[in-house]
């Protein structure tokens, strides 16, 4: 989720997903084109009488939907913005806060592990939504009758953040609600085990709601997705920061002097039969002994099977490399994998020079050999946590 970066505040980017310059749009014809149904709604709830013919009286309804899905995804981000300056205060980075299909999404560079620490976070956001339905029902109250336009705008979100911060109370991990449970749990459990109980009541959530939604509203069935497949990625990233706990990325790549190399001189013919014989589609290319590219099958495939010949590894590799070095922890190896779509990274020590090679291959393969080692030393948690499994790969 890269979105579209419109400003900052207090140091934290915004950004503005594609998806939410559809929903955005979407929300406002919904809203304007309900104007009459959710003023009878308003009124009863808040007791008021807000006149239905004349807000929906020719294109001011759609204007009523504007404001309204405006003003909605403004609270969405003051929500986001809670739990972020709360984390902030913890000493916690934020990426950046994003607008996208279903509301806000803030961007932590850590987590929280520390089960108090969470919970504040968590609840921050909630919080502030209930603040804002506070401050939007005040608000209504004061504006007078002969301007029931943003009387209407007022009440609706007074009603839908009080409903957001209800909503995302729920038991839906990772919603605030799923983290409060698992901060919750993490009073006696460990980190890793409070996120795999809590992702698992995440997932039964999400079916839960996805079946309401067939019924209900389809917008509910895709919330329920995105809300089961980021139960189960969060689990699977806390017990892989489990298992990776005192990892570094020396004790997992494989050493320069047990490499596959090729040098910048070779011909994209050489280097392509070599990928079929040796089954690799990536090598570092040398020059000279020292460190000059990557190579990637990618990169041969862009010259065609005739003209490989005349071609060579250096016309081709990339040469901006993305390194790392040896005491790199394992799940930042892995954090920059994913940020820059790779696959392998060199290793190089503090002169630059080539000292190994990590792959995801590399990486799922420590994994398992930790988990396996935990499970037969009965060291773990039951979800895979070693606390020596730097000392379990080095054996």
């Amino acid at each position: 989720m890269r979105g579209i970066r419109i400003g900052s505040a207090f140091g934290i980017p915004i950004k503005l997903d594609l998806t939410f310059l559809l929903v955005l749009p979407l929300f406002a014809w919904l809203i304007g084109s309900d104007v009459g149904n959710l003023v009878g709604v308003l009124n009863g709830v808040f007791g008021a009488a807000m006149p239905a013919d004349a807000l929906t009286a020719g294109s001011l309804r759609w204007i009523l939907g504007a404001a309204a899905a405006t003003g909605l995804f403004v609270c969405v981000l003051l929500h986001e913005f809670g739990h972020s300056l709360v984390a902030m205060r913890y000493g916690y980075q934020i990426d950046s806060i994003t607008l996208w299909l279903f509301g806000g999404v803030a961007r932590f560079t850590e987590m929280p592990e520390d089960w108090k620490q969470e919970f504040t976070i968590a609840v921050a956001g909630p919080l502030v939504s209930v603040a804002l339905g506070v401050v939007s029902y005040v608000g209504f109250l004061v504006v007078p009758g002969r301007l029931p336009a943003v009387q209407f705008v007022l009440a609706y979100l007074a009603l839908t953040n009080v409903a957001l911060a209800v909503f995302n109370m729920l038991p839906g991990f990772p919603m605030d609600g799923g983290r409060v449970l698992r901060a919750l749990l993490a009073r006696t459990r460990p980190h890793a085990q409070a996120t795999q109980i809590a992702a698992e009541v995440g997932k039964l959530f999400a079916v839960v709601l996805a079946i309401v939604g067939i019924f209900a509203n389809l917008f509910l069935v895709a919330l329920a997705f995105f809300i089961y497949i980021g139960a189960s990625s969060e689990a699977q990233q806390t017990v892989m920061r489990a298992a990776f706990e005192g990892v570094t990325v020396g004790d997992i790549m494989t050493p320069a002097g047990e490499l596959d190399t090729v040098t910048a001189d070779t011909s994209l013919a050489t280097l392509t039969d070599r990928m079929f014989r040796e089954r690799h589609t990536g090598y570092p290319v040398l020059r000279q002994g020292r460190l000059v590219g990557m190579v990637t099958l990618d990169d041969a495939r862009e010259v065609r099977e005739v003209e490989r010949d005349a071609y060579r590894v250096e016309d081709v590799m990339a040469t901006e490399l993305v390194t790392i070095t040896p005491e790199t922890e394992a799940m930042d190896a892995i954090s920059t994998m994913q940020q820059e779509g790779v696959g392998r990274l060199p290793v190089v020590d503090d002169a630059g020079e080539l000292v190994g090679l990590i792959s995801r291959s590399d990486l799922v393969t420590a994994f398992n050999i930790i988990r396996t080692g935990g499970a037969a030393t009965g060291t773990g948690t039951g979800i895979g946590r070693l606390s020596n499994g730097a000392d379990f790969l080095r054996r």
